[in-house]
């Protein structure tokens, strides 16, 4: 329904700075920051935060004393800079599967030249999608349609424009994370992960293990999310580390979980020493049962989970699947005509042409068939790809723009509607003819912009209700989104190459390749679009472990739990999980003094909270701060630089390992003791 007496902030007849060179700059170099920080994150984690009302804040507060910044310009700028967040989370989320393939024949594919294409691609096909879809989902549905983040970045912009300087606690997050990051990766005085292990000999507990990467963006990302998803996440990694685990440590003998691994290609063979594990062929075990063990069987255990959440959550959306098509058609054929810039059009109900939607699409097949970076050894054969990749978009930018205007961007099941994408894929690929593992790359490619293209249709539709609630320019608004989508492509992809590239210390441990895949950077998802692809297309899945993985979220959902928070905490290592639940449990601390007190914040209220603003700031500082050491560690001239400040060797000599770990412990309480603070002010 129409809500025909809404009045922006600004009214359409106003007439004001908007769409400018320092607005489009400034969204840029946010773009390019946030979205380094979100490939980090993302590669390590395996989750996002949205950026929109970090850039939002941090605009307002430099905008106001540096810029001379309108509320319009402040709102193209979060516009251009969000794009960056949610293109590198979907990039992140599927193309390292090229990594993955079989006999690592996607390797070649993945590429500066192919992830820049497919990035940019992939955030081009999210926004032309959702031009038709604006007037319908954002306008027509505004009282229906909440876009919760897109409400709240509104809320801040508007209350940015009326006054109050609340970025300053974003800023002194930022700040105490990186000086956090300094000590912990550069100096090395805080330890990046403590653990704790039972013997693999121990008769009542074996092999099982304690551990947390306890760094500024987890405990960050925790305090954001909340208790309940937080809670969830770190279940799913008890249920794996201190229970699968165990379990089949006690159960199987070292030779079958080398054997396994062998099978996987963790391990070359059974004669070779290492591997996940650390594999000694001479005495037939494992320096690291645990983690064997992981890699052996749990991992793939996860990515049946994940596979099934992600699934269930697609199919309990269906009656929202279903109406948003058949809204976006409507919206099609009210639409019409052309919808450009004309006099007769208020300011704020014009968006781009139509015209741009048809030839924009028909330019991006054209490029997918006839670019050599792109996998595919014909014109034809990319073609289809390319016809796929138009037709999915379609369906799931529409999909993803609907389930975020109701549940929120966090929560956008975007992994299940990229494992629908790659597993259609597959079906087709197999009707015609097209099997085994020539063929995966092109499945991925699918899958991949898909993906990119549904994240970016998510946080699109959140920025188009910003502009809506504070009366932007639709057609500004989507020439950001362009622009910001091209930007931050540039730099996602040498973050993404960058972080690849394996440091002197990761050397030292045996990771010589790639170090995405690796313990530093899991890569979650990625590796289970690979999984899936090859298993289709070659009929070679292993399917009695992906199934236990199916069942344990059949389980979540019948106990009534969000069976995908669920299982990606099965399939990351514990290490992630639990200091995210730190920080959640901080955030729940927090919220229960608040409902004891009797205070009931607005969710603008909240977001302006000075522990979100606090946690906002710890998750970029780390995030960013991880991101630059990691290219600094990439050059040989800074490495050497690097390893003579490291002072791992002369603390742990002083404290021994348990000392050490403890120290690292210390630290990390401090900065949630500080967080509970900052949190608890009003």
């Amino acid at each position: 329904m129409s809500d025909n007496h809404f009045k922006p902030f600004v009214p359409p007849g106003a007439q004001m700075k908007e769409f400018t060179l320092k607005s489009i700059l400034l969204g840029c170099i946010f773009g390019i920051i946030f979205g380094a920080a979100t490939v980090y994150l993302a590669l390590k984690a395996g989750l996002t935060v949205s950026a929109s009302i970090p850039i939002a804040v941090i605009a307002i507060t430099l905008g106001r004393k540096f810029f001379n910044t309108t509320i319009l310009e402040n709102n193209i700028i979060q516009t251009t800079g969000s794009a960056g967040e949610s293109i590198a989370a979907g990039v992140v989320f599927t193309l390292p599967g090229f990594l993955f393939l079989t006999d690592g024949g996607g390797a070649n594919f993945f590429n500066y030249f192919t992830i820049l294409t497919l990035a940019i691609f992939g955030g081009v096909l999210g926004t032309l999608m959702m031009i038709p879809l604006r007037k319908s989902l954002i306008v027509k549905e505004h009282k229906n349609l909440p876009y919760p983040e897109g409400t709240a970045c509104g809320d801040v912009l508007i209350a940015g424009e009326k006054g109050g300087d609340f970025a300053k606690t974003a800023f002194y997050g930022l700040g105490f994370a990186f000086a956090y990051a300094i000590l912990q990766k550069i100096l090395h005085v805080i330890a990046e992960t403590p653990e704790y292990m039972t013997r693999q000999t121990s008769k009542f507990f074996p092999s099982a293990k304690i551990s947390a990467d306890i760094t500024p963006e987890y405990m960050g990302v925790g305090y954001i999310i909340g208790p309940r998803i937080a809670g969830v996440l770190v279940a799913g990694g008890v249920l794996s580390w201190l229970a699968l685990i165990p379990l089949l440590a006690s159960l199987l003998p070292g030779d079958v979980i080398a054997s396994q691994l062998v099978k996987i290609g963790y391990l070359a063979n059974l004669q070779t020493p290492g591997g996940q594990g650390g594999w000694d062929p001479v005495a037939h075990t494992f320096a690291d049962y645990s983690s064997a063990v992981y890699y052996a069987y749990v991992r793939q255990i996860g990515a049946g989970a994940v596979a099934a959440g992600g699934f269930i959550t697609l199919l309990k959306t269906i009656p929202t699947i279903i109406s948003s098509f058949k809204g976006s058609i409507g919206a099609i054929k009210n639409n019409g005509g052309d919808t450009a810039d004309t006099q007769a059009v208020p300011r704020t109900d014009r968006d781009l042409s139509l015209k741009v939607v048809l030839f924009g699409s028909i330019a991006l097949v054209l490029l997918m068939a006839f670019l050599p970076q792109l996998p595919g050894d014909s014109i034809g054969k990319k073609l289809l790809i390319g016809l796929l990749v138009v037709i999915f978009g379609a369906f799931f930018v529409t999909v993803s723009s609907r389930i975020v205007g109701l549940i929120g961007s966090s929560n956008n099941p975007i992994s299940g509607m990229t494992i629908a994408t790659l597993m259609g894929t597959c079906l087709v690929f197999i009707a015609v003819g097209w099997t085994g593992k020539v063929y995966e790359p092109l499945a991925l490619v699918v899958g991949g912009m898909i993906c990119i293209a549904a994240a970016n249709a998510g946080a699109t539709s959140q920025d188009l209700k910003s502009g809506y609630i504070v009366g932007a320019t639709p057609r500004y608004q989507q020439l950001a989104l362009f622009i910001g989508a091209i930007v931050s492509s540039v730099v996602i992809g040498l973050t993404v190459k960058f972080l690849d590239k394996p440091t002197s210390e990761m050397i030292s441990k045996g990771i010589t390749e790639h170090a995405i895949g690796s313990a530093y950077y899991p890569a979650p998802q990625g590796t289970l679009m690979a999984t899936l692809a090859k298993g289709i297309l070659s009929f070679n899945l292993d399917w009695q472990f992906v199934l236990v993985g199916v069942f344990l979220s059949i389980t979540m959902e019948l106990c009534g739990i969000n069976s995908l928070s669920f299982a990606v905490g099965a399939y990351l290592p514990l290490s992630t999980t639990l200091p995210i639940f730190i920080g959640g449990a901080i955030r729940g601390v927090v919220d229960s003094k608040q409902k004891k007190e009797n205070k009931q914040l607005k969710p603008e209220e909240e977001e302006l909270g000075k522990g979100n603003l606090f946690a906002t700031g710890l998750v970029a500082g780390g995030a960013v701060a991880g991101v630059i050491i990691a290219i600094l560690a990439g050059f040989d001239s800074t490495a050497a630089i690097l390893a003579k400040l490291n002072t791992t060797a002369g603390l742990t000599g002083a404290l021994g390992h348990g000392g050490y770990y403890i120290l690292g412990v210390g630290f990390f309480t401090f900065m949630g003791w500080y967080l509970y603070r900052t949190a608890r002010k009003a």
